[in-house]
């Protein structure tokens, strides 16, 4: 995983230095926009960057060129490899445009144990005794703050694709970076819908609608998007990205269904997210949809009446808990979990990838699958 490690830094590196960038360009215009670009920095520095490794890897699974990879020593020379880490950097710009907007629509005051964005600048109007109201003041500004990071991730993804040589391998990613943007979306709305709708629909509809969510809202986008982006970019065959595809789809399954699972019971000062964020959201989830199916008349009524009660105290979050835990809703996601990455695992066994990729691919589903955060 070392190879997985120096990517990383370099992705750091070239996020910093757009960023930096810009932060000249937004002070010509205004100092005060100075708070766009602090807040932008704060999102940008960390996290586990999955998608710029599945993006990388998926370049590497088709063009296996490049031996003992360096890519602080590389990038300079290689004549493709600028070209993919741009790219992979730009997935990582449009994810925290991703978040900041997810963390206005979900209500959310935390991001990583810190103040999510649009928090940040309700924070900032109340200190300075602005006039106005503070909240809408924070989601508007988070709002364009998101806005901003998506013009970003655009504009670093084409300097990506304008280093490559093959023009035609970088119409193809490009074509596979506008499929994401639209599937995302629409998961996202997806998302919202189940909250809000989802007493309308039968209760047998409950489960496909939920995975629906998880396919177009995290499995694309998370996973298999990132590594279609960088086969893509690397010319690959229409069976390589089909082979892609089989291991991205089912692992993103099983990569939201972990995220699920931590929404409820993860460690707040691991996940820094409160307990049981999920549940006060209301996130109309596989596990949710799993545990209506199981659980006895009275207590589905009670949890339904519960799910999305910002004011939920820490008891009943504990009561909710035990219910899934007790119905065997827990156990059940486990095991299609452990089942989508087994079809993940078995779609690249015999896959005309290269073997050192596929290696890197495997170990990745385990660490995505098996996170804690």
């Amino acid at each position: 995983m070392a190879e997985s490690t120096r990517l990383v830094d370099l992705v750091q590196l070239r996020v910093d230095e757009f960023v930096s960038e810009r932060t000249r360009e937004l002070a010509a215009i205004a100092p005060e926009l100075g708070h766009f670009t602090d807040v932008t920095r704060s999102f940008l520095s960390g996290g586990k960057r999955f998608r710029a490794l599945f993006c990388y890897w998926g370049w590497q699974s088709v063009t296996a060129t490049i031996d003992n990879f360096d890519p602080l020593a590389d990038a300079v020379t290689g004549p493709a490899l600028p070209g993919i880490v741009l790219a992979a950097s730009a997935l990582e710009v449009f994810h925290a445009a991703a978040l900041v907007h997810d963390d206005i629509m979900d209500n959310s005051d935390t991001r990583r144990g810190a103040p999510s964005a649009h928090k940040r600048f309700e924070t900032l109007h109340r200190d300075g005794a602005w006039t106005g109201d503070a909240v809408a003041f924070g989601r508007s500004a988070g709002l364009l703050l998101g806005d901003l990071l998506l013009g970003w991730s655009d504009e670093l993804f084409d300097r990506g694709t304008s280093l490559l040589a093959d023009p035609a391998a970088g119409a193809a990613g490009r074509a596979e970076f506008a499929t994401m943007r639209t599937e995302v979306t629409a998961g996202q709305y997806l998302d919202i819908l189940e909250e809000n709708a989802w007493a309308s629909y039968p209760d047998a509809e409950a489960l496909p609608r939920a995975h629906r969510v998880i396919v177009y809202k995290s499995a694309k986008y998370s996973i298999e998007a990132p590594l279609a982006i960088g086969a893509a970019l690397g010319g690959g065959s229409a069976a390589q990205l089909a082979a892609l595809r089989c291991f991205g789809l089912p692992l993103g399954v099983a990569y939201q269904l972990r995220d699920d699972m931590l929404g409820v019971f993860g460690d707040p000062d691991v996940t820094g997210k409160p307990a049981g964020d999920d549940l006060r959201e209301g996130k109309r989830t596989v596990l949710i949809a799993l545990a209506r199916t199981k659980l006895p008349t009275h207590v589905r009524h009670v949890i339904d009446e519960l799910l999305g009660d910002s004011d939920l105290d820490s008891q009943q979050v504990e009561m909710i808990r035990t219910s899934l835990i007790e119905c065997g809703a827990v156990d059940h996601v486990e095991r299609i979990i452990d089942h989508n990455v087994g079809l993940a695992q078995a779609a690249i066994r015999d896959a005309p990838l290269a073997a050192s990729a596929r290696s890197q691919l495997l170990d990745l589903a385990d660490t995505v699958t098996r996170r804690v955060a």
